[in-house]
C-alpha cells in the first residue's frame, strides 16, 4: 500500500537537511525514470504487480513534489532537468491549443479517429471510425469543459514521451498517432507509435474514452 505525501514527508523527510532532501530527490527521480522505462519496454505485457509499477510511479511524482516542496523550505533552490523543463513548457503551450486529434486501431478492428477541438470554454468532440457510419454528421459536446480538458491533458505529461514509440519486431497490431495544433506562432506537436507505447498510454485511453475491445462508445 502506497501512502500519502503527507505522510511519506513525516515518514522520509521531516526533520532533514538540505543535502539529505536533495539526495531523496535525486533517488525518487530514479525510481521514476526506471518505472517508466520498464513499462515502455514490456508495454504489451499484462501488470500483475500490486500496488502496479504505474501506481508507484504515479505516487513517486507526488512524493518527489513534495519532496521538491520540503527542499525549498530548507532554502534550496531546485533546478529542474531538461525533461522536466520540456514537460512544463508542453503544459504552458496547452492554454494554446486549438485542437487535439487522436487516430488509434488496427486493420483488423478498423481505425478510429477523435477529434478534440476548443471552443471557447467547451470541447467540441468529433468521432471518426473506419468501420461505421457516423449516426450523425454534427459533432456533439463532449463532457468536459475546456478547463478539465486541459488539466486531463497536462496530467498525463505528454511534454515527455518520445516522438515515435516503434516496435520493429511486430507487423500488424496497433497504431496511433497524437496531433495538437496551435493558436498563433506555436509549432504543432505529433507523436505516433506501432505496438509500443508510452508508459501511461492507458491514461490517456481512459481519458479519451476509448474502448480497447473495439467497440464503437457511445456519443
Amino acid at each position: 500500500m502506497m501512502i500519502s505525501p503527507e505522510g511519506y514527508y513525516e515518514v522520509n523527510l521531516k526533520g532533514k537537511s538540505q543535502g539529505e532532501i536533495l539526495k531523496e530527490i535525486r533517488s525518487l527521480k530514479r525510481e521514476i525514470n526506471q518505472l517508466k522505462r520498464y513499462l515502455e519496454e514490456h508495454s504489451l505485457e499484462p501488470e500483475e504487480m500490486f500496488p502496479t509499477r504505474l501506481t508507484r510511479l504515479k505516487c513517486n511524482r507526488e512524493y518527489l513534489d513534495r519532496a521538491i516542496q520540503a527542499y525549498a523550505e530548507t532554502g534550496g533552490i531546485y533546478k529542474p532537468t531538461k525533461a522536466e523543463q520540456k514537460d512544463q513548457a508542453f503544459n504552458e503551450s496547452l492554454q494554446h491549443m486549438k485542437r487535439f486529434i487522436f487516430d488509434y486501431g488496427g486493420y483488423f478492428g478498423g481505425y478510429e479517429k477523435r477529434t478534440c477541438t476548443i471552443t471557447d470554454e467547451k470541447v467540441l468532440f468529433d468521432l471518426e471510425h473506419s468501420l461505421y457510419l457516423k449516426p450523425s454528421n454534427h459533432p456533439v459536446y463532449e463532457p468536459f469543459t475546456k478547463v478539465e480538458f486541459l488539466e486531463g491533458i497536462a496530467a498525463l505529461h505528454i511534454g515527455e514521451w518520445k516522438r515515435n514509440y516503434i516496435d520493429p519486431l511486430v507487423f500488424d497490431g496497433t497504431q496511433w498517432s497524437i496531433d495538437i495544433e496551435y493558436e498563433g506562432d506555436h509549432k504543432p506537436v505529433y507523436i505516433d507509435g506501432s505496438n509500443a507505447f508510452p508508459y501511461n498510454f492507458d491514461d490517456l485511453l481512459e481519458f479519451l474514452g476509448v474502448n480497447e475491445e473495439g467497440d464503437e462508445d457511445e456519443v
